[in-house]
């Protein structure tokens, strides 16, 4: 809220410098893979490139009509995509700051975006409760994901291509993007988690384990709507979650 970035040493916590020039709140920020270029995005309707060893300003990318929620670079370094509060997301040339793309679809807010490990793939999470995977190279609409009962706060891909998006439902969902398919939600507390398949399988562990009911509540589900996934309680879906989610 103070409208700068700050660069921290990671391992001795040492501020290494300030980037100045946003004129409203800084909201997201992302580094490049090769860690030279840092972006961010703002209330201010922009997106700020930086050099990130000296904190010089590359460039302003200008076009939004709203504030900037999410930056994400591809693994290159060459595309950037910010999602904005106008419902868009646009696609950047990183190097030069072109616009390359507006990916138009969501009728809500987007809140987050990401590109897979090959930057093949980029997707948006909005407040229309949906996640949508574009091809990045086009900008082609690949499908829309839903099944959220809330605004879709995060998406990120794991290294297998594997996409994850997380609700203010209270749920973690697990996605196939080539299919489209559900792989598994994930809801977890202090006092411990339940996991389960749209194909009806669950698992609950530590205080949930057995109060299945209380899961529902607090995520926020409307009653009977997961009456399906109720009767089994085998489940093997080591398969689909990451290492360590558990």
């Amino acid at each position: 809220d103070d409208r700068t970035v700050k660069v921290w040493e990671a391992g001795s916590g040492r501020l290494l410098r300030t980037l100045e020039g946003h004129h409203r709140s800084v909201l997201s920020v992302a580094f490049d893979g090769t860690g030279q270029r840092l972006a961010s995005g703002s209330y201010d309707n922009t997106v700020k490139v930086w050099e990130a060893g000296s904190g010089r300003l590359l460039r302003t990318l200008e076009g939004h009509q709203d504030i900037v929620r999410s930056v994400a670079f591809d693994g290159e370094g060459q595309r950037l995509a910010s999602g904005s509060a106008d419902n868009t997301v646009k696609v950047w040339e990183a190097g030069s700051g072109r616009l390359l793309r507006t990916l138009e679809g969501h009728q809500g807010y987007v809140r987050s975006v990401a590109f897979d490990g090959e930057g093949q793939r980029l997707a948006s999470g909005s407040d229309d409760r949906t996640v949508k995977v574009w091809e990045a190279g086009s900008g082609r609409l690949l499908r829309t994901l839903e099944g959220h009962q809330g605004f879709v706060r995060s998406v990120a891909f794991d290294r297998r291509g594997r996409l994850a998006s997380a609700s203010e439902d209270g749920t973690i969902r697990f996605w196939n993007p080539e299919t489209g398919e559900c792989l598994l939600i994930l809801f977890a507390t202090k006092n411990g988690w339940v996991r389960f398949k749209p194909t009806g399988e669950y698992e609950a562990h530590g205080d949930l384990e057995g109060k299945f009911w209380h899961v529902i509540g607090l995520a926020r589900y409307d009653p009977g709507e997961l009456d399906e996934y109720m009767p089994e309680l085998n489940l093997d879906a080591t398969a689909v979650l990451p290492p360590g989610a558990a």
